[in-house]
């Protein structure tokens, strides 16, 4: 989302990297850059100024002019400031309330919304709490069997209305009457198409009556800066305790992710990463701050790997690694868990200052079609050449590759990655779980 920003501010930080001592001059000239950039993405205009407010405050005095690296300072000054912006509250759920914890989705019709309550209805799930998802969207075609489609899929508990269709709040006082038996309640509500009194005045009504803990606004990261009057809109109807930034996977400019928290005064929780349930994570400001710049995100890197793997299989293979043994089976393995963390592209998004590799990188035709082709090489071979690749021949290749429907350069591109990855893992020696976590990513971006 982030890749015309983070492109924009690192032209901006190689000119001052270069600098041996830092001007006032040169701290507005970068301001004047920066501020042009956070436009460009459509940051809106108060963000703007505030930001370049706290930039000029930290930026010029003695701790910067007289910095061995001044350009190094500048962009922490930049990360901090960033950080400042996006903080807005606790991106925690608060559920600590006697059963159920209700949780209330809102937002506009088309936002994403029925399917972010099921992908949150799933986190809570792997959690370890006690589910049961409730619609009472009773206008919208379908809605009902949407949501109930993904619970089913889920394995979580959904709410079914009666033949006879009912009032918004009669429903809503059934959903509650069920729902005393669970940990939490997630309850999806109608949208409109625009925001009008109508849905306004029964969203009021359902919010008194069902006194959320949490309610929660999900919002279209595509709709830029609407995104903001959305948000101030509902809060000035019902109070909210925070947002669900959806399809932040798009390729938008990202303007309302580093708007909304700041204009609203309202923590961003979650964010939708793409279409699968999975592609669900939990707002981190530093985090978010770190991508934005360039810096990459290894924490949530080592958690996706830690996630795609289980902790059954992680441990199996780790010790397998400890006991010396790496076979073309665990590369498999390995190069599942990828696709499981959302394929090479999501990958490497979170890597640091991979920003500025990632087109070479597209060029190159490094995707996810190269894990796929890896995959079947490997899939197309005998038991006793998985477990010891040493024994391939002229013949042997050609047989795989045939059964591939590879070529004989795809199969030894394979086998040279495998000797690389099988080289490193013997110098780790003894790994501990991150380290081999961190060894998955790197050995594959080889």
């Amino acid at each position: 989302m982030f890749e015309q920003l983070t492109s924009n501010l690192n032209k901006i930080f190689e000119k001052l990297t270069s600098v041996g001592y830092l001007t006032e001059t040169q701290v507005d000239e970068a301001l004047r850059e920066i501020r042009i950039a956070l436009l460009g993405a459509d940051v809106a205009l108060p963000v703007v100024k505030e930001f370049s407010r706290l930039i000029k405050e930290k930026a010029v005095g003695e701790k910067i002019t007289e910095s061995i690296s001044p350009g190094q300072m500048v962009i922490k000054v930049v990360h901090d400031c960033l950080l400042e912006i996006l903080s807005r509250g606790t991106t925690e759920l608060d559920l600590k309330t006697s059963a159920p914890a209700v949780i209330l989705v809102v937002g506009l019709q088309g936002a994403g919304k029925t399917t972010t309550t099921a992908k949150l209805a799933n986190k809570l799930k792997k959690e370890g709490k006690n589910v049961l998802l409730a619609s009472i969207d009773i206008n919208r075609p379908a809605a009902q069997e949407q949501l109930a489609t993904l619970a089913d899929q889920l394995e979580i508990d959904f709410f079914k209305i009666p033949d006879k269709k009912p009032k918004v709040l009669d429903l809503t006082k059934k959903i509650m009457k069920e729902a005393a038996r669970y940990d939490v309640l997630i309850i999806d509500t109608a949208g409109r198409l625009h925001i009008d009194e109508v849905l306004m005045t029964e969203l009021k009504k359902v919010h008194t009556l069902a006194s959320p803990i949490e309610t929660l606004l999900v919002v279209d990261a595509l709709t830029g800066q609407d995104a903001i009057n959305i948000a101030k809109s509902f809060k000035d109807a019902i109070t909210l305790t925070g947002l669900i930034l959806t399809r932040m996977d798009s390729d938008t400019r990202g303007g309302a992710a580093l708007s909304i928290s700041f204009v609203t005064d309202c923590p961003i929780k979650f964010l939708g990463m793409g279409e699968n349930i999975t592609d669900f994570e939990q707002f981190h400001p530093d985090r978010m701050a770190s991508r934005i710049l360039d810096m990459g995100d290894v924490v949530s890197l080592v958690e996706k790997a830690k996630e795609s793997m289980g902790s059954e299989q992680s441990d199996s293979m780790l010790k397998s690694l400890q006991a010396g043994h790496f076979d073309l089976n665990t590369l498999a393995e390995q190069l599942k868990s990828v696709k499981k963390m959302g394929g090479l592209g999501s990958i490497m998004k979170l890597i640091p200052g991979i920003g500025k590799l990632m087109q070479t990188a597209q060029n190159s035709g490094m995707d996810d079609g190269v894990i796929n082709k890896q995959l079947a090489v490997i899939s197309s071979m005998t038991r006793e050449e998985k477990d010891n690749p040493n024994i391939f021949n002229a013949s042997r290749k050609k047989r795989v590759a045939d059964g591939s429907g590879t070529s004989i350069q795809d199969v030894n591109k394979l086998l040279k990655q495998f000797t690389r990855a099988n080289k490193a893992f013997k110098r780790m020696g003894n790994l501990d779980q991150d380290s081999l976590n961190r060894m998955n990513i790197n050995d594959l971006m080889r």
